[in-house]
This record gives C-alpha cells, sequence and structure tokens, in this order.
C-alpha cells in the first residue's frame, strides 16, 4: 500500500496533487499510506489475530445507523486519506462523486479515514458487521482481510460486472489477496520504488545513473562529502524497511514465506539482500548515521534539500516539489540489482505498492456497489484520480494518457508492468512487515553505533522475527 508516502505504502502526505508516497508519512507505512504502503505495518501480532476470529463472526456491509445506505439510491464509502489531509481528500473526490450521482442517481456518502484509524476501523466492521458498502485497503492488507470472509470476492461474474480483470496490469491486481483465491478487492492506485538521483550532482561529479548496486554504492561513495550523503534512507520506519527487504530480497532470490503461507524469514537469501541494505549506512557509509533514526520521510526531505544525491522511493512529484525542487532536477532508474546476479535471483526491483477497492459481502446495496467500483476504474476516472494523487493507473487503458507519459511515469510503469512483485499475499503479511522491519530497525541502530551487522547478527534477529509469528 504507501507507504502513506509515502508508496503506500506508501512505504507521506500529499496535496491534492501530491503523490501517494508523500501522503504516507503520516503512513503507514508510515503507515505510510498505500506505502501502500506506505502499508500496514502497524497489524500487530494481536490486531492479525482479530482478523482471523472476526471470520467467525457477521461480516461485512451494511450501514451503521447513520450510514443511510438501506436504499439502493445511496452508498457509504470509506476513502483512505491519500492527500496531504482529509480537506485535500475531499477536494479531489466529491467533484468524481457528484458525477457518480448524476450518472447514476446513487448518491454516495463520502468518509475520508486517516491511516492511523483505517484498519482499526475495518477490524470493527467486520466484526459487528456494521461498515461501509465500499471501502479502500492497503493492497498489501489484501490477504490478510480476505480470511475474515468480510469482502466480496470477485470471482468471475462479479469481477465482469465492474470491466473484467484483463483491464488491470497483471502485477497490480495480483496484490488483491491471496494466489489461487478470487481477488478480494480491484486496484484503484498503484506506485513503484524507483532509484531517484540529483541530476546536476550527477554531472557535476560526472557519473551517469548506476546500473548495478555496487556503481549505486560506488557513486554514493564519491557524492559523500561536504555534509552531502550518498543516499538517503529510513532506517526507523518499519514499513520502509520491510520493502526494501522485499526489494532487495527478490533480486537475491529470498522468500520470506513457503508456498503453503510458513515464515521463513532468516534464508541465505535474505540475510544478504537484508546486509546490502543497512551496508549503506554501516559498512560503505554512504548513508549519514542519523538516517538509522528517520521514520516519517525525513529521507525524501534529505533528497529534496539537496542532503542527498540518491532515494529509494515510491513514486512521486509532488514529495518533491513541495519541498521546493524543480521539475527536471531530479531522474529515476529502476533500483539497481547485484551484478552478476545471485543464484536464484529474480528481475524484480519492486513490491507493487498501492490501495485496492473493495466491497463489504454483506452490503444492503450490492448492485449499487458494484456500480461503483466500476465507475472508479473506469478508464476516465482513473486518469483523474491518479494524477491529482501523484501515482500510476493500475487500468492499463489509463496510463497511454499524456499526463502518465513522462520520463519519471515511462519508467515507473514498466517497473510495475514487468519488474514489480505483490508483498506476500499472506494472512499473516501485516505480522511479518512488523516483525522483520523492528529487526532491521534495531540492526540500524547497531550500525549507527558502530557496531558490526554480521550475517550472524542479521540471521538471529530474523530468527526472533519469525518466532514471533507464532506468538
Amino acid at each position: 500500500m504507501r507507504h502513506p508516502t509515502s508508496p503506500a505504502s506508501g512505504h507521506s502526505a500529499t496535496s491534492s496533487g501530491e503523490p501517494l508516497a508523500a501522503a504516507r508519512s503520516r503512513r503507514p507505512g508510515r503507515p505510510v499510506r498505500l506505502r501502500a504502503g506506505r502499508t500496514a505495518t502497524g497489524l500487530t501480532a494481536g490486531l492479525t489475530a482479530g482478523l482471523l476470529l472476526a471470520a467467525a463472526a457477521a461480516c461485512g456491509g451494511g450501514t451503521t445507523s447513520g450510514g443511510g445506505n438501506g436504499s439502493p439510491k445511496t452508498l457509504t464509502y470509506w476513502a483512505s486519506n491519500q492527500g496531504a489531509d482529509i480537506a485535500a481528500d475531499q477536494r479531489v473526490l466529491k467533484p468524481e462523486l457528484a458525477k457518480f450521482e448524476k450518472q447514476t442517481g446513487i448518491k454516495v456518502q463520502l468518509e475520508v479515514v486517516p491511516w492511523t484509524d483505517l484498519l482499526n476501523r475495518i477490524l470493527a466492521a467486520t466484526t459487528s458487521g456494521q461498515g461501509p458498502d465500499v471501502l479502500n485497503i492497503g493492497n498489501t492488507w489484501s490477504a490478510s482481510l480476505q480470511a475474515t470472509g468480510g469482502l466480496l470476492p470477485f470471482d468471475a461474474k462479479t469481477m465482469a460486472e465492474v470491466g473484467g480483470a484483463q483491464r488491470f496490469v497483471p502485477a497490480a491486481l495480483a496484490s488483491a489477496g491471496a494466489k489461487g483465491k478470487d481477488p478480494a478487492a480491484v486496484p484503484l492506485y498503484s506506485t513503484a520504488y524507483g532509484l531517484y538521483y540529483n541530476k546536476k550532482m550527477f554531472a557535476d561529479a560526472k557519473l551517469d545513473p548506476p546500473k548495478t548496486w555496487q556503481e549505486m554504492v560506488d557513486d554514493g561513495r564519491k557524492l559523500t562529502r561536504g555534509g552531502v550523503h550518498g543516499i538517503a534512507i529510513e532506517g526507523a520506519s518499519i514499513p520502509e524497511n520491510v520493502h526494501a527487504a522485499f526489494n532487495i530480497g527478490q533480486m537475491y532470490g529470498a522468500d520470506f514465506f513457503t508456498p503453503d503461507g510458513k515464515p521463513q524469514f532468516a534464508t541465505p537469501q535474505a540475510v544478504a539482500a537484508i546486509k546490502s541494505y543497512v551496508g549503506l549506512l554501516g559498512t560503505d557509509k554512504v548513508a549519514a548515521s542519523g538516517n538509522a533514526e528517520y521514520s516519517a520521510n525525513q529521507s525524501i526531505n534529505d533528497f529534496a534539500t539537496h542532503k542527498a544525491a540518491m532515494l529509494m522511493w515510491q513514486t512521486t512529484t509532488s514529495g518533491f516539489t513541495n519541498l521546493g525542487m524543480k521539475a527536471g532536477e531530479w531522474g529515476v532508474v529502476p533500483i539497481p540489482a547485484p551484478s552478476p546476479a545471485p543464484p536464484g535471483g529474480r528481475p524484480v526491483t519492486s513490491m507493487v505498492g498501492g490501495i485496492n477497492l473493495a466491497v463489504f459481502k454483506n452490503t444492503d446495496n450490492h448492485d449499487g456497489a458494484l456500480k461503483f467500483v466500476e465507475f472508479m476504474t473506469g478508464d476516465d476516472e482513473q486518469k483523474i484520480l491518479n494524477k491529482a494523487y501523484g501515482s500510476l493507473p493500475p487500468v492499463t487503458a489509463a496510463q497511454g494518457d499524456p499526463a502518465f507519459d513522462t520520463p519519471d511515469t515511462r519508467v515507473f510503469k514498466d517497473i510495475l508492468a514487468s519488474h514489480a512483485a505483490p508483498l506476500p499475499q499472506v494472512p499473516a503479511e501485516s505480522q511479518f512487515e512488523t516483525a522483520v522491519g523492528t529487526a532491521m530497525k534495531e540492526l540500524f541502530a547497531d550500525a549507527a553505533a558502530g557496531r558490526p551487522v554480521t550475517d550472524e547478527k542479521i540471521k538471529a534477529k530474523l530468527e526472533a522475527a519469525q518466532q514471533q509469528m507464532a506468538k
């Protein structure tokens, strides 16, 4: 989801036109929003247990006493806070909801829910059976919420009612629920991770954008001088840590869960990936030691204010311009992979970040809810909404709009289409984020304090994180 980011989860707050990534600072992710994230990393083991227990309860839609959706002419919609604040989201969404009402005669009662409240609100709704008709969820929550049974499955018939699965970018749709099951939602906003770089700093140093991880480290060393560091990272951000572990882990061939959903955090591939990431601060010293305490998008501020030459981040534009950068001052390339590729490594450089749109299973207005999903994921609305939030449309046809044909968006569209994968779509995914993200936060603290971060220490931290999954 973004983080807000943002990504996004997240993986920063955005203005009405700001990218999801920036919005996530709040975000889950950190929850950064969306970070898709910025993400649902605030879901603790106890909450995950609540998700699963909720499956036995009356799940899903309907309305609260004030919801007013007993009538087929009314819908309730919980939108996630994607913009700089709730008012910004209302400015973006209300004209579009009025358009939907004019087309269908169905009035949508909108509530923009802060990321800090959204997951708890959803859990309470699935337990009580009283909730909205339609709602946004961070895409990394999909399998966890799917396991409650509270969301309407998008089987072939239901998917056809909203235009068909073929309309969506496959990687984005893969983030909508567990493999082998009907999706629990459909994609609404998408983001991906890339490596942003400061064009002037690279030109002054006569450097080209890095194509390999080692080139990135070497460039970072050359650019680290006079109060400027080669790269900025968010070492205390649980979602950002997990996103990096997944992104880099894919390059090393790491799988954090077995095919049947059992955690396996401490694999050699995962250890190697995390070591390379924490090493940017510890051994390579291309990130400032203070980055170990960053958790609220300080790294995006360092990049935008020219204190760092590179930044791994989810799709964003306003995240930089709101902090004073001018368009054209930065470029973006895929996160560089190790070279040669490790045995078993995959051509994946990014998680699929974003927000999905779900329907409560026991909505009182099934047909109206699906009409609303069809509207929100229609080509025209996808262009309007994703322009406003600085995200990428997960609907393929909408990506042809000129707004999504900039140098940055061309890079991110290619990453999303060919080099992105969803975070593990398992019910325990959110516990995984919390456990592994916290372990990495502790490793960054060790690195900042000058304590060696060895393979053995990383493995021990990951083993301890895995043990927490059983509690």
